[in-house]
């Protein structure tokens, strides 16, 4: 059996393009372990905060939970503030992560893979799937970490997005979305099926998904219209994970992180 890493830029971020991954990771008896780059500071703030909790502490709880639906045997936080979306004030702020030195947050994401003795790494394609700032980021102190910890397989977490496109002219997902416009940094969403490495199975672990996203109950503008979402539209959209290997030959493959 291995261990699995995936590093993530916030709380709730597991689930959408890895949650049914981490799943059947798990499942098959592998290591499952989660990297939490921020603190998710900037979500939304919930009306029901108790006197004293903070949307940090609502948001770590809630990840405490998706993890747990998901089969995650470790949480680790590298505790950065988030960085908010592309142009906010918050982008230039000291302790956000899209200001860390990369060698430095990387040197943290490495000391996690040492010592797990990871086998897999997963981190985000080159531009955050949409663009975030955090998300870019990921990317390049993921694979920094790689390196320092010389874990050797790093997979880039990512959106087909002609397959996104298939599913929304099929009418089963929103219509008034088109991921080919420009997103956060000002390029389209995900990356063009051609350029993807992986195609993971992961409809049998959808449950599992959905109980994690679901956790996240505080971020209801994030995640209410995936809580809404029939079974047979969810499966459509959610039952397939796609991967970029870096190195690997051209065209997608069926298969497995491990």
């Amino acid at each position: 059996m291995g261990t699995l890493v995936a590093l993530h830029a916030h709380p709730d971020d597991e689930c959408m393009t890895t949650g049914g991954t981490l799943a059947r990771a798990s499942a098959e008896g592998h290591r499952v372990v989660l990297v939490v780059a921020t603190n998710g500071d900037w979500g939304e703030a919930p009306d029901d905060l108790a006197a004293g909790e903070s949307v940090v502490d609502r948001r770590r709880a809630e990840t405490a939970r998706s993890a747990a639906a998901l089969g995650v045997h470790r949480v680790a936080w590298l505790g950065y503030q988030d960085s908010g979306m592309t142009g906010w004030a918050q982008n230039a702020d000291p302790a956000s992560f899209h200001q860390a030195p990369v060698d430095e947050a990387a040197a943290r994401v490495a000391a996690v893979l040492r010592e797990e003795a990871a086998d897999v790494l997963l981190t985000y394609d080159w531009h955050g799937n949409y663009g975030h700032p955090d998300h870019v980021k990921v990317h390049s102190v993921g694979h920094r970490a790689a390196e320092l910890a010389g874990t050797p397989r790093v997979l880039e977490a990512t959106i087909n997005r002609d397959e996104l496109v298939r599913g929304i002219e099929a009418g089963g997902l929103d219509e008034e979305f088109d991921p080919r416009k420009p997103m956060d940094d000002g390029n389209p969403m995900g990356t063009p099926e051609a350029e993807l490495s992986l195609r993971v199975d992961v409809s049998g672990y959808l449950a599992e998904k959905r109980a994690a996203l679901g956790a996240h109950a505080s971020q209801v503008t994030d995640t209410a219209w995936v809580r809404e979402m029939s079974d047979e539209d969810f499966a459509m959209a959610f039952a397939v994970e796609w991967f970029i290997e870096p190195g690997a030959p051209t065209g997608v493959r069926d298969g497995f992180v491990l």
